[in-house]
């Protein structure tokens, strides 16, 4: 086991390291520099700025400044909030988007798992084909547009939830669901396909001929087994929450990252952009560490470490 941690450990730093490198030689490869005659400042004053914030340093300078700031976790000032550091920013607005991210995330897979299971047990009935309908159009449907549609018909027609900020639980509804669909039929149709499969199994009418509950064999024996794919792709439909909620945000005014993020890429923030996308990709990464490990625990069928065949 600890042998295994470690080995996830080092694939988690090495990609980091890997996307750090990246987003520096990404954002110092557009033209231009954020202090502009455009911002009002005269050649004196853009170059104070660039002094202050670093930019005047060679590449290489700036690239190490840059991975002793990712290392520290102290990404410094933001350049269009001279008043506020990069920490600040993100201690402001990622508790709400990962308040929304978690809401969403979980209301997905409770109502994917349980859409999955209803339409696996009325297999070619109607209640699967209107389940798998609903997944079909879950997928088919992009989080921004069903956004504005939900905005229009519920805020703006019927008058009967607000359109935006964050300021009560009535106003999540809305933007909890424009996340949550996509992910909700992809895990849906993923649990009716396993659950399927699980229920022609030996052990499944072995506990039907022993007289076992319909529900007894559905929750405690066919569920685990069919839940495993679904474990499988939690980490990667987290990782799309929460980088999804940066355009939703957007549209429903949430005062989140997506905030910051979208505006530091209009004003060409550097700390702000470089700090953003770090701290979003250790998160997600560790949070894909964590996702092979349960996935590990919950099959007693995977060993967490193997001997090497020779």
């Amino acid at each position: 086991m600890l042998r295994y941690i470690l080995k996830r450990f080092t694939i988690m730093a090495v990609t980091l390291f890997i996307i750090v490198t990246l987003t520096f030689i990404l954002m110092h490869s557009i033209p231009g520099s954020p202090f502009n005659q455009e911002r009002g400042t005269n050649e004196a004053v853009q170059a104070n700025l660039e002094e202050f914030y670093n930019l005047d340093e060679p590449l290489y300078v700036q690239y190490f400044i840059y991975l002793k700031a990712v290392a520290t976790f102290d990404f410094g000032p933001s350049i269009k909030q001279p008043t506020a550091t990069v920490n600040d920013l993100l201690g402001r607005g990622f508790p709400v988007s990962l308040e929304l991210g978690l809401v969403s995330i979980i209301i997905a897979v409770i109502s994917g798992i349980l859409l999955g299971i209803i339409a696996a047990l009325r297999h070619n009935e109607i209640i699967d084909y209107i389940a798998m309908t609903i997944a079909v159009l879950g997928i088919s449907i992009p989080n921004f547009i069903l956004a504005t549609q939900l905005i229009q018909t519920f805020a703006v027609n019927l008058k009967i939830l607000p359109a935006a900020t964050w300021s009560s639980p009535m106003h999540m509804i809305l933007p909890t669901i424009a996340l949550a669909t996509g992910p909700m039929a992809i895990i849906a149709r993923l649990t009716r396909s396993t659950m399927l499969e699980v229920l022609t199994q030996d052990y499944i009418k072995m506990a039907r001929a022993k007289g076992l509950s319909p529900a007894k064999i559905v929750f405690k024996h066919a569920l685990r087994n069919a839940l495993m794919p679904v474990v499988t792709i939690l980490g990667t439909l987290l990782a799309g929450i929460l980088t999804g909620t940066f355009v939703l945000e957007q549209i429903f005014a949430i005062p989140g990252m997506g905030k910051y993020f979208v505006e530091s890429i209009n004003t060409r923030d550097y700390p702000v952009i470089m700090g953003t996308t770090v701290f979003y990709s250790a998160f997600l990464i560790f949070m894909l560490f964590l996702v092979d490990i349960v996935y590990g625990l919950l099959d007693p069928r995977i060993k967490l470490h193997q001997k090497e065949v020779k």
